[in-house]
């Protein structure tokens, strides 16, 4: 080939790779912005006074769970998200984080809440190792259905942590004590259209999927720069 026919190729050559690239940003672009369109933003973010809370009260960012303690996807994220998210993040100072009963699985789900709730406000150091603990208990997917989550389970729980009161445990899952506090939540349930469980709020935005921790980091990091 001579000189003289070398530039127009080269011209074509630049311009397809220039399109190329066009292209692919468009598409990287494109699919950033559907993942972005799968959340959900609401107008204010849902007030965490009086909810379980890990981390700095001071914390800029916000992140808040809504839960069910029988359900095997919480315990699930509980399992892989929730520490990657303590570490980053609230261990050093940027977000608090809430937990919000969900009762999606009826009596037993409302068990484990006004249990978790009783703890918290006669025991607030051991909420979250029982909160744990609680998921810890769950039985096998397969057995999942299986009646589990009674009074009985929730006092053996209570058992490991020698500063939980037993008998004003078990008089206040009797008596309903706390029914106020998981009532609050379920009026949040239904603010928030929470329609699954677990559901993750950072900030004002309810998350598509909860699974996507580059998701929640990217809000986090939005947050963050908006303070």
């Amino acid at each position: 080939m001579n000189e003289k026919n070398q530039f127009p190729f080269k011209t074509i050559v630049i311009l397809t790779l220039g399109i190329f690239v066009i292209l692919v940003a468009l598409v990287l672009l494109t699919n950033d912005l559907n993942d972005s369109s799968k959340d959900t933003d609401y107008e204010k973010q849902p007030p965490i006074e009086g909810q379980p809370l890990l981390g700095n009260d001071n914390a800029p960012v916000t992140v808040v769970e809504f839960g069910d303690f029988k359900c095997p996807a919480c315990k699930a994220w509980g399992e892989t998200i929730f520490p990657q998210l303590i570490q980053d993040y609230v261990d050093t100072g940027k977000v608090k984080f809430a937990y919000v009963n969900v009762l999606f699985h009826g009596k037993e789900s409302i068990t484990g809440s006004l249990a978790a709730e009783h703890v918290l406000k006669e025991s607030p150091e051991s909420y979250w190792s029982f909160h744990k603990e609680i998921f810890n208990n769950q039985p096998q997917t397969a057995k999942h259905d299986d009646l589990w989550l009674t009074n009985d389970k929730v006092l053996e729980v209570a058992r490991k942590f020698p500063e939980i009161n037993l008998d004003q445990l078990k008089e206040s899952l009797e008596s309903q004590k706390e029914r106020a506090e998981i009532e609050k939540d379920a009026k949040l349930v239904e603010e928030y259209n929470v329609g699954l469980t677990p559901s993750i709020m950072v900030g004002g935005t309810m998350l598509e999927d909860p699974f996507d921790y580059e998701r929640i980091k990217s809000l986090i990091e939005q947050e963050l720069e908006g303070k």
